[in-house]
């Protein structure tokens, strides 16, 4: 790819002075509008400050390479800066990066998978090259700059022996920059070190450079350098591997190639003749490796998210013109003369059965990240019982489901099933295909059965049993207790068993005229809401990023479906550390629908967030509690998980 065809010297700012990455960012976009690349600067402009919203531009040693796809754009073009004073503000993924040069990437939207992805990997990997970096850096003009953009130095010393070979795989959660940048920093410290060291990328395009069977044969080891769990470990069965983020090669990569053929974490150990392998932790832990299986669960459950959070948001943004949003849902719809109020009416219910699907997709890849795909079955009927989908089966009225409790539980349990079975069963070659087909599933689902049958159900059905008779027996206390005891169960799983136990409570005394539902609907949108707002605003509070991409994905997601009464949008946060979000939840949600109450907000009807403001009585004070609660749930969130980040690093 020639670079220099897709830029110009009035694309070109060289050694400027500009104080903040939006002013950097303004004044490219600026550039390539007046060029002629864009139809709408402002919408450019927003692209890529959106883009900035996902994961960190930033990178290493002075870099950034913010971008945006969209159809504002007429053609692919990147237009650079040069900065004179280092900018300590800009996201990176190395917290000590002070930016100085700045590609702005614009492609047009319908070449984001394409033009986008090939011109982000080219120039990210030439940029890993110091040389070639540091020609960019010397350049005295636009002439040079562009001069050096394509003087790639393509000799990669092959005459060079090596005693030992590493094979590498990367991956990121974007599948782009990072994926390429990692693998060029592998490789050239491999080069560096004597060391062969070739990567498979499993990026936004697929596998690149897929390991072939000869080439593992002959390494002596195997790096993951990924975010998510990597496709094929299968093929590396009994190599010796070092498991680290995808991040980690661009700030020690030497030690990883050390680690790799010296002190590996652990042997990649298959699981099935037909293609899977989990890896033996070695030194790794087991919260680590739990860690990561509940990281790669929250990855797939997260699209299932938002389609059931879009699904419901249409049906009640179509129903409120006709004042039905918060009953668009009710059966009698079902044959309404109004064939549009029919419509929103399944949209809805399609919405809540998408729901259903949330808890048996993420306990399914809790367990295939575990045990590869022997877990699958079992992983996934783990969460189908956690999400309450045998009551309706079993024909079983008032069945309480164990919610995220319980898929946490199932989903760990059904990977470490699987993956022992799998370890341990050994059978003659001609009943191998027995193994996976037949044995495992039967065993681990069997196993998933009994687990949930006798301690599952009954241990948070008990526990929920409890906590509902509480919150009845709270229905003559003071006003405040009753409203925090509602509060705080309705936080607690946020749409699960609890809340629903609370809210059909709090709706009986309403519908009694005994006890307004204020707690109740500020209970349900506080939490999504200070969480989504404590991935955007973090950055401001701490000077750094304290949620990973995948949470900053799922945090836009809570705060839109929290504003439209979807608690269900903050889950991932709940599973992935449940001992922080979960107090934090019960916390904030008490502050903010106390103080709203205090302050003498009262509302009488099921209809929280936007769709029931116009109900409330004393606004001010609703929204002065909502205000407090979302503060409290994003700030407290920040402040922890950014002094738990500072000890880590301390620690290392």
């Amino acid at each position: 790819m020639n670079l220099k065809d897709m830029t110009e010297k009035g694309l070109l700012f060289l050694d400027v002075e500009w104080d903040t990455k939006e002013q950097v960012i303004r004044n490219l976009v600026d550039a390539l509008d007046e060029n002629g690349y864009l139809s709408s600067k402002e919408e450019y402009y927003h692209a890529v400050m959106e883009r900035e919203q996902i994961s960190p531009t930033g990178f290493e040693a002075g870099l950034a390479i913010p971008h945006g796809k969209s159809t504002a754009v007429k053609k692919a073009a990147f237009a650079v800066a040069r900065l004179t004073k280092k900018l300590k503000d800009w996201e990176s993924i190395d917290p000590n990066n002070q930016v100085e040069l700045v590609f702005l990437l614009a492609i047009p939207g319908a070449e984001a998978g394409s033009t986008h992805l090939s011109l982000l990997s080219e120039l990210s990997t030439r940029l890993m090259d110091s040389s070639y970096h540091q020609r960019l850096m010397n350049a005295k003009n636009a002439e040079e700059f562009i001069a050096a953009i394509d003087q790639v130095d393509n000799k990669k010393v092959e005459t060079q022996e090596y005693t030992k070979t590493i094979v590498a795989i990367t991956a990121c959660a974007a599948g782009i920059a990072h994926t390429y940048m990692a693998a060029e920093a592998l490789e050239k410290a491999g080069r560096e070190m004597g060391v062969r060291v070739l990567t498979e990328k499993q990026g936004a395009n697929g596998l690149e450079d897929k390991h072939t069977k000869a080439l593992i044969k002959e390494a002596d080891a195997v790096i993951f350098a990924t975010d998510i769990s990597p496709k094929g470990m299968e093929r590396f069965n009994g190599k010796p591997y070092v498991q680290t983020k995808v991040a980690e090669p661009l700030k020690s990569a030497k030690e990883m190639i050390n680690r790799a053929l010296n002190n590996p974490d652990g042997v990649v150990k298959a699981s099935g003749e037909d293609g899977d392998a989990t890896m033996d932790s070695g030194d790794k832990g087991i919260w680590a490796e739990m860690s990561q299986a509940i990281l790669t669960g929250i990855s797939y459950m997260i699209p299932v998210i938002v389609a059931a959070g879009l699904m419901i948001g249409i049906a009640k943004l179509g129903a409120m013109p006709f004042g039905l949003a918060g009953e668009i849902n009710d059966s009698k719809y079902i044959g309404h003369a109004n064939e549009l109020l029919v419509i929103l009416h399944h949209l809805d219910k399609f919405g809540g059965l998408i729901f259903k699907f949330m808890y048996p997709i993420f306990g399914a890849f809790v367990a295939y990240s575990l045990a590869g795909r022997p877990g699958l079955v079992s992983g996934l009927i783990g969460g189908s019982f956690a999400a309450g989908l045998h009551y309706t089966f079993w024909g079983v009225e008032g069945g309480i489901p164990s919610g995220f409790l319980g898929a946490l539980i199932l989903g760990l349990v059904a990977g470490y099933v699987s993956r022992f079975l799998n370890e341990k069963i050994k059978l003659h070659k001609n009943l191998q295909a027995m193994k996976p087909m037949l044995i495992i599933p039967a065993l681990s689902v069997l196993t998933i059965f009994f687990l949930n049958f006798y301690f599952v159900d009954p241990v948070f059905g008990a526990l929920n049993e409890a906590i509902r008779n509480y919150i009845e027996s709270a229905q003559g206390s003071g006003t405040l207790f009753l409203s925090a005891v509602i509060a705080a169960a309705t936080a607690f799983d946020l749409g699960g068993p609890i809340n629903k136990a609370a809210g059909a409570i709090a709706i009986g005394l309403a519908a009694d005229q005994i006890f307004p539902l204020t707690a109740r609907v500020l209970a349900i949108v506080i939490p999504p809401i200070g969480l989504g707002l404590a991935t955007i605003i973090d950055k401001y509070v701490v000077g750094r990023r304290v949620f990973d991409e995948n949470l900053r994905v799922t945090g836009n997601t809570s705060l839109l479906l929290g504003f439209i009464a979807i608690s269900e949008g903050a889950i991932p946060f709940m599973l992935r550390n449940p001992l922080i979000t979960i107090p934090l939840n019960i916390i904030g949600a008490i502050i903010g629908s106390v103080t709203a109450v205090a302050l003498g907000a009262v509302q009488w009807y099921p209809l929280p967030a936007v769709w029931g403001w116009p109900l409330v009585e004393n606004f001010w004070a609703y929204f002065i509690g909502l205000l407090a609660g979302v503060l409290f749930i994003a700030l407290s969130n920040i402040f922890i998980r950014f002094a738990i980040i500072k000890r880590q690093e301390a620690a290392k």
